[in-house]
């Protein structure tokens, strides 16, 4: 990612998280694996409340076959985390999101990350192609 792709105003969509008291390490800030943890919340919520994501009952869903996570400022128990989103691809059976984390109302980004959904077949755990409804939902944080 190029550091100017990492602003505020290049994410299409935000979700809030607050941290937890047990999100912070020995040494006072947020440990690294929770960020993996914000990330997975803020595209799940993202896709729950657009209804194309029923994580019970869906026929269809996505699994992370791929992450990745620069840390670039420390975010700490009691902030919270405002969790931008955008799409950066989207194939047949793949998409690939992009997550910044900031901290509070901070301009500057504590971390950028991705991680990419295969959608496959409950059952069959089989890859399928993007269901119709979710790629229309997300077109709209698309970049």
């Amino acid at each position: 990612m190029k550091l100017r792709d990492l602003k505020r105003s290049n994410y299409r969509h935000f979700q809030i998280i607050p941290t937890r008291w047990m999100d912070n390490d020995i040494y006072g800030h947020v440990n690294n694996v929770n960020y993996y943890s914000y990330f997975d919340t803020a595209v799940n919520q993202y896709l729950i409340e657009r209804g194309v994501l029923d994580i019970h009952q869906g026929e269809v869903v996505g699994f992370v076959v791929e992450t990745a996570c620069s840390y670039f400022r420390p975010l700490a128990f009691p902030d919270a985390v405002a969790a931008g989103i955008r799409v950066a691809r989207i194939g047949n059976s793949s998409i690939r999101y992009e997550v910044g984390l900031f901290r509070n109302d901070d301009e500057e980004i504590a971390a950028a990350g991705h991680f990419v959904h295969v959608y496959v077949d409950r059952r069959s755990g089989q890859s399928v192609p993007v269901p119709a409804a979710t790629r229309e939902v997300l077109a709209a944080i698309h970049i």
